[in-house]
């Protein structure tokens, strides 16, 4: 039966890689119409609102107001774990966080396409801030530019020579 051919063909597509695919080809069409600094700008509005989202998700789960340095820097590694990143501390101080990264959730899709950093940007400044008053995030280093793997540091008290292409975050207002 020809449905039965099809349905066994050996054809690398899921959900997942479908997603993917299609966040790539999003970004990808973002980037060249509108230009980088514009299509991470876009980006970091998703970012933004799905930051607000884990962080009250992760403060509901462990039953906090707020959440410590520690717990801050662990959240950003576990929510990356979660979706198959795999994030880990290179350093942690009470001014920041560095992380390090082998492998980004969005696969081999994310070459070529460093808008899509801006989601880590956000998410992870997002957190920072809003736990610890502020954030500022540079990605020194990503795989989405062709670098080895990722190096995310998460300034946590502001800066008279910040690094300009970096991020800041700050706590919303308490409403």
């Amino acid at each position: 039966m020809v449905k039965d051919e099809v349905s066994r063909a050996a054809v690398p597509l899921d959900r997942d890689v479908f997603m993917r695919t299609l966040l790539r080809e999003l970004s990808g069409t973002l980037q060249d119409v509108v230009g980088l600094e514009e299509a991470s700008g876009y980006i970091s509005v998703v970012g933004a609102a799905i930051g607000e989202q884990l962080d009250a998700q992760y403060r509901k789960a462990l039953s906090v107001d707020r959440l410590t340095r520690e717990q801050v820097a662990q959240v950003l590694v576990d929510l990356k774990a979660r979706i198959e990143g795999d994030f880990y501390v290179v350093e942690e101080r009470e001014d920041r966080i560095v992380l390090g990264n082998r492998a980004c959730p969005f696969g081999e899709k994310v070459r070529d396409r460093p808008a899509l950093c801006m989601m880590t940007s956000n998410v992870f400044g997002h957190i920072a801030a809003e736990n610890l008053g502020y954030a500022r995030v540079s990605i020194e280093e990503a795989i989405a530019r062709g670098d080895p793997g990722c190096r995310v540091v998460v300034y946590l008290v502001p800066d008279d020579n910040p690094d300009p292409d970096a991020r800041e975050y700050f706590r919303q207002a308490d409403v």
